[in-house]
């Protein structure tokens, strides 16, 4: 999937890790981390300027999330204690999968709006 530019659409290159500009599965060297540049076409990715917003919004938003599910399986069905363990594995998996796709997603849009830190003008 495209979009007019001829780069992969803001969903497909977010969720499968793909480069903006040919569209190559290179975005990524590990589960959340960006790779230095993409193999493919040599866009260096660490011109972009990423930075820790997709990690505190996941924060807040699944950790409310998993809080809420943790308090309402707790009222209605008072499992042992040792139960609430499986939230863990449920809260890392998603904060990794939110932080690959935010990631990627605003990665993509600094590439396509041409984004970069703010200058003065003299």
């Amino acid at each position: 999937m495209t979009n007019g530019g001829g780069g992969p659409t803001l969903a497909a290159a977010s969720f499968s890790g793909l480069c903006p500009r040919c569209g190559e599965r290179t975005l990524f060297d590990g589960v959340a981390k960006l790779s230095d540049r993409c193999r493919a076409c040599d866009l260096d990715f660490e011109k972009f300027n990423v930075g820790d917003g997709p990690a505190a919004f996941l924060i807040l938003i699944l950790g409310a999330m998993i809080a809420v599910g943790a308090i309402w399986v707790e009222l209605a069905f008072a499992p042992p204690f040792a139960a609430h363990i499986v939230w863990l594995p449920i809260l890392v998996g998603l904060t990794l999968l939110g932080l690959r796709w935010g990631k990627a997603a605003l990665l993509v849009q600094e590439y396509r709006t041409d984004a970069r830190e703010g200058r003065l003008r003299k």
